[in-house]
């Protein structure tokens, strides 16, 4: 067995909607290809005795032991493998159930599904399934020790990717909240909320954060000032930049005991408490200056550490900290019960478990001095020994929730602090040796205010209830009634997917400031283009979401990334589907177009509850789509009296329709007349037909989202086929005594829409076409086929990037679909093969002939216009164009095209590149 490629999915997707995190291994079983597992001796017994939990899979039995069972009785390694990848996460501490295995078309390759928690867990757990099953099958067996190391490796990496206890909890909530969120992991930050009701987040800092209060609680001594200035209880103290100073600091605050910190450092680092004497005082100091240049002196407070945190200005926990402490047994050592503790599954390292490890160092020695300990003292019974002298959490301390605890003048105290210093995130330390009095009664005083205060001590408190701190965070962020995301809509489809969106965010700009889309010719917004190139992917639509200047999202989403890593988005407003042809068939090991429709369709069941689905009423595999769809299902037609769009509106639904010239939206009983056709220029004074289904298509997604008649109308009229507002989709232009029209069409589906077009050209028509390399040979033989029925002279080129065929291949596979074609006797169809893109388009517009339309279907788009624009077309496209050419009249009789002058013989086209030019006649034999 060997594994071909993984992927990783991190949206909705073709194997789930509501899994986002799913690995999708492609395997191939090689020579187990045909040895299910009852065929492989010792196989079960020796699965049992590695993972005997795979006892609590159900698999399709639907029972504890489902799955064994289906083992004994004989599977296939790729399901085998699925389960195990699954267990492997479950016993590192990452609960995963989800899984599928589907062999693909080629016989012994499988595609194994399963989820994942962590990203780079998942992956790892791919590859250890592959390790244990192959060593099974080889060995009969798995070594523990192998076993063990994965699960660690395993273990591993789910405490790297933790994302600490303060986010982690914010980021519970979010969810809890139905508030998308991302890691923008350019910057460190966490974003809540889409566009431009987006929120951010570090830790417990966030938006709201105030720069001048933040630097402020960083600054302690300018702290202290500011809130003593303000009759706040505060400790006395100075601060010193040199060890000289030390000494009349201490006598000016009256001598010991006292404090010494680093003026601007947190989580406890460098802070000595109780100091008695000179000597500790010199140690003190140099810890502090190894963490700040500034060194504060404070008179010792004796009393109890105190956490208060105030969110908006308002008290939502508080908790007692104790420092790092064992308490003896009468039999083990001081080490050996800190080795017992840091036992403890609550503890770990570092800031994302709930407590944290006890470490041992100079700082714990010279505390045990203190009290008389060494690590070796055994502790009497209920004996209490400190680790620590402060309480921080990050240094092993424990936290006792007293909430319910405080007095209410020490809250009001707490809460006016917060104000004075303009935090709205902000961790209060008390030190006071009765939190149920006021301050002035237990002779209390706040210690410290610190910006990005940690919540997990409130959270998950040692002692005492844990309190959802990260509730009135993300109330604050977005108070009741606070849009948390801005409108998407998601645009799919074999064909129209660019020019629809592309009219979709035209029509949105007339009702919103900053319409953001993507598309397969770049990324826009504003109005702006912001990156060019091929954007239909989840990494473009983040980008668009991310963005805090956006206020809705037209998202062009193709069936690559939807394949590769899944939507970008959780939910979407709206989702139309367009249509479902054959194309990129063979690809991604999706190999027919019921499975296409199944991708395409993962845009229509990521509608949520209350959007739209605007689905093609006209094509069955889209249509059907309706049964997915969680929200509202609205069909558009070009047929009035389409069955499903009269049903539609019969039981109150909304739908889109050609009717009497008119784009026309039904609702219920009412009829909304959008724009007669012939007034919007993308359909070409409707002789386009599938543009006036995109226009359909583009006017309903708009509607259902809540956009005027009138702005819609606005949107129709002002955009333009053109080469500026839609790069390669029917752009038409006008060279004087001809024209020429450039389309992005590269799939049967496409030349087929495009044909509609041509065919009611009334002059002499000029083809040159050409297909992906990556397409079956099929396709493009079909190309060829559907080229001889609407051109009189077709010109085969081949794209720049041949995608792993031979030169030329493509194009003789599209020459043979012409050669095939029977056409009219009368009316002969000439071709001929420039392979390379640009001598072909150049030869074409030189040599058309008057009245003439040349259609240029280029890999190229930019390239060839810029080859039209270089002969300087006039401005009005359809200058010059009998307006009976029309929908209406598309079956009206043809004028004789007139004669097309072949390519002359041009030495820089050899054999390889040029076939010599043929006529097609009526009977199907071609000849010189």
């Amino acid at each position: 067995m060997k594994i071909l490629q993984t992927q990783t999915l991190r949206g909705p997707n073709y194997w789930s909607i509501r899994r986002s995190k799913l690995i999708v291994v492609r395997l191939d079983l090689e020579e187990l290809a045909d040895r299910p597992s009852n065929t492989i001796p010792g196989f079960y017994e020796g699965l049992i005795a590695a993972l005997p939990s795979l006892e609590e899979h159900f698999c399709s039995p639907g029972c504890r032991g489902g799955f064994l069972s289906r083992v004994r009785e004989g599977t296939m390694m790729g399901h085998i493998l699925e389960h195990v990848a699954l267990e492997l996460q479950t016993l590192a501490d990452m609960p995963v159930g989800f899984g599928r295995t589907r062999e693909t078309a080629t016989p012994g390759i499988y595609q194994v599904v399963f989820e994942y928690q962590d990203e780079a867990a998942g992956r790892y757990a791919a590859r250890a399934a592959l390790r244990l099953c192959q060593s099974i099958v080889q060995t009969g067996s798995y070594p523990t020790a192998e076993l063990a190391q994965d699960l660690e490796d395993l273990k591993g990496l789910r405490v790297d990717a933790t994302l600490g206890a303060s986010t982690e909890a914010l980021v519970r909530e979010a969810e809890a909240l139905g508030i998308p969120w991302m890691q923008l992991e350019t910057c460190d930050l966490f974003q809540f909320g889409y566009g431009k009701y987006q929120k951010r987040i570090q830790a417990a800092l966030t938006s709201h954060s105030n720069v001048l209060g933040v630097e402020l609680a960083c600054d302690k001594e300018r702290t202290k000032n500011i809130l003593s200035s303000m009759g706040i209880p505060v400790p006395l103290g100075k601060v010193v930049f040199s060890f000289s100073e030390l000494e009349e600091a201490i006598s000016s605050l009256g001598g010991y005991p006292i404090v010494i910190k680093p003026l601007d450092g947190n989580h406890g680092r460098g802070i000595t408490i109780n100091i008695q004497s000179a000597e500790q005082a010199e140690v003190a100091y140099d810890r502090a200056r190894d963490v700040s240049k500034g060194v504060i002196v404070e008179h010792f407070y004796q009393g109890r550490d105190h956490r208060i945190l105030v969110v908006n200005h308002k008290v939502v926990a508080v908790a007692e900290r104790v420092p790092a402490h064992v308490i003896g047994d009468g039999v083990a050592t001081i080490a050996e019960l800190v080795a017992q503790e840091n036992q403890d599954e609550r503890r770990g390292a570092g800031h994302d478990n709930m407590l944290t490890h006890i470490e041992l160092d100079d700082a714990t020695d010279e505390l045990l001095r203190n009290q008389g300990f060494i690590l070796e003292t055994v502790l009497e019974v209920g004996q209490v020994c400190y680790l620590r002298a402060t309480a921080n959490l990050s240094t092993g301390g424990i936290a006792i929730d007293r909430t319910d605890d405080i007095h209410p003048e020490t809250l009001w105290l707490a809460e006016r602090v917060s104000r004075i210093i303009d935090l709205d995130v902000a961790g209060i330390d008390v030190i006071t040796t009765d939190i149920t009095k006021t301050l002035a009664e237990a002779d209390g005083v706040i210690v410290e205010v610190n910006a990005a205060p940690g919540l997990r001590m409130h959270i998950s408190p040692s002692q005492g209830v844990g309190r959802n701190v990260a509730a009135p965070i993300l109330r604050m962020l977005f108070p009741p009634g606070t849009p948390t995301r801005v409108p998407i809509v998601a645009v799919t489809g074999t064909n129209g997917k660019t020019t629809t969106t592309r009219l979709i965010a035209h029509i949105f700009s007339q009702v919103h400031e900053s319409v953001g889309f993507t598309t397969t010719d770049g990324i826009y917004i504003g109005g702006h283009l912001i990156e060019k190139g091929d954007t239909t992917g989840p990494q473009s639509a983040q980008l668009i979401l991310q963005d805090p200047t956006v206020d809705i999202a037209v998202l062009e989403t193709a069936r690559g990334g939807i394949l590769r890593s899944g939507l970008a988005f959780e939910s979407c407003d709206v989702g139309v589907v367009l249509n479902v042809a054959a194309d990129h068939l063979g690809l991604g090991d999706i190999n027919t177009i019921d499975q296409m429709a199944r991708v395409k369709g993962v845009i229509a069941e990521a509608v949520h509850a209350d959007g739209y689905a605007v689905l093609n009423a006209e094509d069955d595999r889209v249509a059907a789509m309706a049964d997915l769809v969680r929200g509202k299902v609205a069909y558009f037609s070009m047929d009035p009296d389409n069955p499903r769009v009269r049903s539609q509106v019969q039981r109150g639904g909304i739908a889109a329709v050609l009717k009497d010239g008119y784009i026309v939206i039904l609702q219920q009983d009412w009829i909304h007349r959008i724009e007669k056709i012939e007034q919007v220029p993308l359909t070409l004074g409707g002789r386009a037909p599938f543009m006036i289904a995109n226009a359909l298509a583009a006017s309903l997604a708009a509607f259902v989202q809540g956009v005027g008649v009138e702005q819609i109308r606005a949107g129709l009229r002002s955009f333009k086929a053109s080469a500026q507002q839609t790069p390669g989709r029917m752009n038409l232009f006008n060279l004087g005594h001809f024209h020429a029209l450039v389309d992005y069409a590269h799939n049967p589906a496409g030349y087929e829409a495009v044909g509609s077009f041509v065919k009611n050209w009334p002059g002499p028509r000029i083809g040159v076409v050409g297909g992906p390399g990556d397409r079956r040979d099929e396709d493009l033989a079909e190309l060829g086929q559907l080229s001889a029925t609407f051109f009189d002279q077709i010109i085969v080129k081949e794209d720049d990037d041949n995608r792993g065929r031979p030169r030329g291949n493509a194009a003789e596979l599209i020459v043979q679909g012409i050669s095939q074609t029977k056409t009219d006797p009368a009316k002969p169809v000439s071709y001929s093969v420039q392979l390379d893109e640009a001598e072909a388009i150049a030869w074409a517009l030189d040599h058309a002939p008057e009245k003439s339309l040349v259609v240029i279907f280029p890999d190229s788009v930019s390239r060839a216009i810029s080859l039209i624009m270089s002969r300087n077309p006039v401005a009005d496209a359809l200058e010059g164009v009998s307006s009976e050419a029309s929908v209406a009249t598309e079956s009206a009789p043809e004028p004789a095209p007139e004669p097309v002058p072949e390519p002359a013989p041009d030495s820089r086209l050899t054999q390889d590149s040029v076939l010599n030019p043929v006529s097609v006649g009526g009977n199907g034999t071609a000849g010189i």
